[in-house]
């Protein structure tokens, strides 16, 4: 599932694509896309609206328009935007289908359908449940040192467990949750409320480090919104320090990286590094 970088590299591939374009028609396709709306409805409140930007909150993708509505997307796995000339055959597993008018077609596919779609007017789009409950954005002055702490202090979980909670630290998953452990040199079983305030704030400086260098590294994606081929381009280059490396040697001490499953996910750490 994409974490923070990547959906923060398709808003941006998104917004140099669609912004000023007026939506002439919306086809949904698959109704669990949008699982609160008609083929109809979606189609009426969407036509003929010009987008005037695309932002995100967390993992959500914000599309907002002039009709004062805000188009919310979660890709989740295998969700993706396309964008081809108008007329060409649909790619693969295209559920929801936009018209623009500069004779191009955006489409959102989505192999596994997990991916979901709800329209809100703009002066409810934060108050929507799904967004009212995420935590402040990692990059943001809202999240601050003292709500970090007191987070950890708050939770028995395991770190790694507490770092994928998204009502709790925003925007990482499987991957930067493990970077941003090992950047502060900290056991990602060790439990939340142990940590001390010197290494809660070590590992507050790591999670906004490792998020900010994915973004811009360019995060595990090159996005080409023409590609249809089911997945966004991958990055050739592997910059993760222990992400993947099981059996590799640890970049800080030579140990080898070792993986578990930990909580239903596989934990990368160094048993060097990351001591409890």
């Amino acid at each position: 599932m994409p974490e923070l970088p990547e959906v923060e590299q398709v808003v941006r591939a998104l917004a140099r694509a669609i912004s000023g374009r007026r939506i002439l028609a919306a086809e949904l396709r698959l109704k669990r896309t949008a699982p609160g709306i008609s083929a109809v409805n979606f189609n009426r409140r969407l036509r003929n609206s010009i987008i005037t930007s695309v932002n995100r909150r967390g993992k959500y993708i914000l599309i907002e328009l002039d009709s004062d509505q805000v188009l919310t997307t979660h890709l989740r796995m295998t969700g993706k935007f396309v964008s081809i000339p108008a007329g060409e055959p649909l790619p693969r597993y295209a559920h929801v289908v936009f018209h623009l008018d500069n004779d191009r077609s955006l489409i959102f596919c989505d192999m596994r359908q997990f991916g979901r779609m709800r329209i809100l007017t703009a002066n409810k789009v934060l108050q929507a449940r799904e967004l009212r409950m995420l935590a402040p954005e990692p990059l943001s002055v809202d999240f601050s040192t003292d709500y970090f702490i007191d987070t950890l202090a708050r939770s028995r979980r395991s770190l790694k467990q507490l770092l994928l909670d998204q009502t709790k630290v925003l925007g990482l998953g499987n991957i930067y949750a493990g970077e941003a452990l090992f950047l502060a040199r900290i056991s990602p079983f060790k439990s939340a409320d142990s940590l001390s305030r010197r290494r809660g704030l070590r590992l507050y400086e790591a999670i906004r480090e490792v998020l900010q260098e994915a973004i811009n590294l360019g995060s595990t994606l090159r996005i080409d919104l023409s590609d249809g081929g089911g997945v966004y381009f991958a990055s050739p280059e592997r910059f993760w320090r222990v992400y993947e490396r099981e059996g590799e040697a640890c970049v800080n001490c030579g140990k080898k990286i070792r993986r578990v499953v930990h909580g239903g996910r596989s934990t990368y750490y160094c048993p060097g590094c990351q001591k409890r």
